[in-house]
């Protein structure tokens, strides 16, 4: 631990005569700016589509938790009969907050992005439609299915199970996997910058021979190099964290009729996570051109 403290104080002063074994520019240095640029403008995308995918399954599981819907079928001189016996029903069931039945307007916008807007729902034999919103407890679903099947023939409950659980186990998935790419993107980058190290430590094995013969120590070599990878990775993250930002808010803002796609971004207090991702790029190529180093130093001695 201390030795990491060591380093990791090192890398912060620097030191000119070390840093002379690394090369300031050439392909290993273009090389690392533009993985950890790449990388993060990766992984702040990935974030997002975590995020936004965590808000939706929060959203979908409240709002369907929250809501059912009796589906009346019955012969037309009939619906309208029915459909007051349930709503009388519904009134003296404890754990229903409120129950309305749907206009034909309302049924017609329902079924629009299906039929198309001038579907005559008045002169179709369409099942009338009771929203259900449940208080905070809920209702006994077994106990409702009950009394409407003893007093409203032709009423059916859908309290949403079907719909809410695959939507919601669908949203949990698409955000573990969002996980996952971060994952997947922070290995890749500590590859790359581990291959940039070794490309260079080998391209500078003759200074690194005549700096060991004026006592020059391998940990003295190798924290020019960590300090110098580490400053380059985290320069080039940070560029890519804010080209990802800036992309992100070109993007339309969530409102109620765009859908999912709308809402992938940062909401308040998440956009410190574009501060996380270079910082986080940058203590992997820390331990990944440390590791490098240490490694091409032993083998070249």
């Amino acid at each position: 631990m201390k030795r990491l403290i060591s380093e990791a104080t090192g890398m912060v002063i620097g030191d000119p005569e070390a840093e002379r074994s690394v090369p300031p520019t050439g392909f290993t240095a273009r090389l690392t700016v533009f993985t950890a640029a790449a990388m993060a403008f990766l992984s702040v995308f990935a974030l997002a589509l975590s995020l936004a995918t965590d808000r939706l399954a929060d959203q979908w599981a409240s709002e369907l938790a929250q809501t059912s819907t009796i589906r009346i079928s019955a012969p037309a001189e009939q619906a309208e009969a029915q459909v007051a016996a349930a709503l009388r029903v519904l009134e003296t069931t404890p754990g229903v907050a409120s129950a309305r039945a749907l206009t034909d307007a309302e049924q017609r916008e329902l079924l629009a992005p299906w039929f198309g807007p001038d579907l005559p729902v008045d002169r179709l034999p369409i099942p009338r439609l009771i929203e259900v919103v449940e208080t905070s407890d809920g209702f006994d679903t077994t106990g409702l299915r009950a009394r409407l099947q003893a007093e409203v023939p032709g009423a059916i409950l859908d309290d949403h199970t079907r719909w809410r659980e695959p939507l919601v186990d669908a949203a949990s998935r698409l955000r573990l996997l969002g996980w996952i790419a971060i994952a997947l993107i922070i290995g890749a980058t500590g590859t790359m910058i581990t291959l940039a190290a070794q490309s260079a430590l080998a391209a500078n094995a003759q200074v690194i021979r005549v700096m060991r013969l004026v006592g020059a120590e391998d940990g003295y070599i190798a924290r020019a190099f960590v300090r110098r990878f580490t400053l380059r990775a985290l320069a080039g993250a940070l560029i890519g964290a804010i080209l990802a930002g800036v992309a992100i808010l070109t993007l339309p803002s969530a409102d109620t009729t765009g859908g999912f796609l709308t809402g992938l971004g940062f909401r308040g207090i998440e956009w410190l996570w574009l501060l996380a991702i270079p910082v986080l790029i940058g203590v992997v190529a820390f331990f990944a051109t440390r590791a490098a180093a240490l490694r091409v130093l032993r083998e070249q001695s």
